[in-house]
């Protein structure tokens, strides 16, 4: 990840219509994480999977059907 502590964003907008804050580039990679774990929360629900070890094993048994058919 990038460090932006030492630099200053806006987004070129007036500052009247955001209410006068600066663009946080920390939120904004707060936000894309977020974003990053509902998405694949939202995946794992479809698989059927709840557990990181339950996608290991997913991967592992997928992997062995691919190869028994070649």
């Amino acid at each position: 990840m990038t460090d932006h502590n030492n630099t200053h964003y806006t987004n070129g907008d007036d500052d009247d219509e955001l209410g006068g804050e600066d663009f946080d580039p920390r939120e904004y990679d707060m936000m894309l994480e977020l974003e990053r774990l509902e998405s694949l929360e939202e995946d794992m629900t479809d698989l059927g999977v709840t557990t990181l070890e339950e996608v290991r094993q997913r991967i592992a048994d997928l992997h062995k059907q691919l190869d028994a058919e070649e």
